[in-house]
């Protein structure tokens, strides 16, 4: 996993996918069922089933594993539910999203959108529905749950120590609409509640910004590992270099250190929730 090598595409109708497929219709066949009688087994249409074997949609997990029991594959269908999950996920993202689930600790500059972790439905569909050239509505289904699955990583016992840092400029620009943007303040305070996360905001009127090359995510697993990454216009690069790595460290410190406190930080969002 080198800097700036980027990873090999699982395309909606390709790769892992369709290898799940041929499996998933092998195993149907074997049981010598239709794909209506899987789906009523399932909770899914035939239509559904149909686009899970031809690798044109992604199955969920509590499809996989229903549809392990009851076509009695032994778990070879379980067994590959991590990498059909991955497919749910860009290219340029499935290392970085691997990484951020083993993370102990995530510290995450955000300047262009609210960071993923920390996003709404609504607000996230919004980022997709804007890419351009334009998404399928199937793949931006299938991002938008990503997104929200991802977010589990922020809850639970062993949730890792996460820190984020906003400039202001994201959390007025009205991604989405009003409406969307005051439910993704909303969610931000609501996050407070949570003693593993803090977040700060980077108001405008500052004078000095380390963060202007852009946002970036520092990473440590729990084997002590140290890793960075960064990602513009949909081309990531998974720092691994001490020195690289050790530099966005400190220019996250600084960052840290310009931006308001996450007391005054979270009594900042409230106040732009009460502006017109």
């Amino acid at each position: 996993m080198g800097d700036g090598v980027e990873q090999p595409e699982y395309e909606v109708g390709t790769g892992v996918l369709c290898v799940f497929g041929r499996q998933l219709k092998l195993f149907r066949e074997r049981a010598g069922m239709d794909r209506a009688g899987l789906g009523s087994l399932t909770g899914y249409s035939a239509s559904t089933i149909a686009s899970f074997e031809q690798g044109r949609r992604i199955p969920p997990p509590r499809f996989i594993d229903r549809a392990d029991e009851v076509l009695d594959t032994g778990g070879v269908l379980s067994a590959g539910k991590e990498e059909v999950a991955r497919a749910q996920y860009p290219a340029f993202f499935r290392d970085a999203a691997r990484l951020e689930a083993e993370a102990v600790e995530l510290h995450v500059y955000a300047n262009q959108a609210v960071p993923g972790l920390l996003q709404t439905e609504e607000y996230a569909q919004a980022i997709f529905m804007m890419m351009r050239p334009p998404m399928d509505d199937d793949v931006i289904e299938q991002r938008v749950g990503a997104r929200l699955a991802r977010q589990g990583i922020l809850a639970g016992r062993d949730a890792p120590l996460a820190s984020f840092v906003i400039d202001e400029a994201v959390l007025r620009r009205p991604i989405g609409g009003r409406d969307t943007l005051r439910g993704q303040l909303e969610h931000i305070l609501l996050l407070r509640e949570r003693r593993n996360v803090e977040i700060q905001v980077m108001p405008l009127d500052r004078e000095e910004n380390a963060g202007m090359a852009g946002p970036f995510t520092l990473i440590e697993t729990k084997e002590g590992r140290r890793i960075a990454y960064a990602e513009v216009q949909n081309v990531s690069r998974l720092q691994t270099e001490r020195e690289r790595v050790r530099s966005l460290e400190v220019k996250y410190g600084i960052i840290r250190a310009q931006a308001l406190t996450p007391r005054e930080s979270l009594a900042y969002v409230e106040k732009l929730l009460g502006e017109p």
